[in-house]
């Protein structure tokens, strides 16, 4: 669980990616995308899997081994530790659904570490699951401020709601604009300073985590719908208000 107020921007060291085959015993099985499958002629249709090294400054000191860490708002496990440095390992589908296969060496990642008990909740509750990848669409300076927009997938528009929240590369982010699938977003200066929204550009890819609660709430609904216990619908919440 983490909140989006993210602690140190750390920097890619090494991201190295490779491909593995489904073992004979799995075959048949039904895996992800992105996952091994046979192909025709029973040969192995590769697996892309991999591992990310990140310099995380002073904050490693503050890791454990089998510990966890969100990196641009995606839950990782630290499974080696090195000085400043730790490693994580990537599965077929964190590579599906995150950034991470479009990094390098060098790039600037957000990091947070897990909430505790007495830590102050500033943010909004955050799983670090990320449900899909945005692309940055705007990031322009208004005053001291700026406005960033950032174009979500389609199937996650219906978890937007003006003024709610919205996780965007593990940033805690309040929506403050909503039109043609862009989330737009106020940025004060001291989040940009401190994140690595100053290293963004257009087209950039983001990864986004919407608010836990919505989702739950949507399922919670359909599934009163399939045992027809209740009639209560989004439409019916919205006609009434909510």
């Amino acid at each position: 669980m983490f909140t989006g107020l993210v602690e140190y921007v750390g920097i890619i060291e090494s991201l190295d990616l490779s491909n593995s085959g489904l073992p004979r015993s799995e075959r048949g099985l039904s895996r992800s995308k992105g996952d091994a499958r046979p192909d025709s002629i029973g040969g192995l249709v590769p697996i892309q899997e991999g591992r990310i090294r990140i310099n995380a400054g002073p904050l490693a000191a503050g890791l454990a081994k089998s510990g966890s860490i969100a990196v641009n708002g995606c839950c990782l496990t630290a499974v080696e530790i090195s000085g400043e440095c730790f490693s994580a390992d990537l599965s077929g589908e964190t590579l599906h659904r995150t950034s991470f296969g479009e990094m390098k060496p060098g790039t600037p990642v957000n990091l947070e570490r897990p909430l505790t008990a007495m830590k102050e909740l500033g943010g909004h509750f955050m799983q670090g699951h990320v449900d899909g990848v945005g692309r940055v669409a705007r990031l322009e300076s208004e005053g001291a401020n700026w406005w960033f927009g950032v174009t979500v997938p389609d199937e996650l528009a219906r978890y937007v709601a003006m003024k709610g929240s919205m996780a965007l590369d593990g940033i805690s982010l309040t929506v403050a604009g909503w039109h043609d699938g862009t989330v737009e977003t106020v940025i004060i200066p001291f989040t940009y300073k401190h994140t690595n929204l100053c290293s963004l550009k257009v087209g950039d890819a983001v990864n986004v985590e919407c608010d836990v609660l919505a989702k739950y709430v949507e399922r919670l609904i359909e599934a009163l719908q399939e045992t027809g216990v209740s009639r209560l619908s989004v439409a019916r919440l919205i006609e009434e208000g909510f």
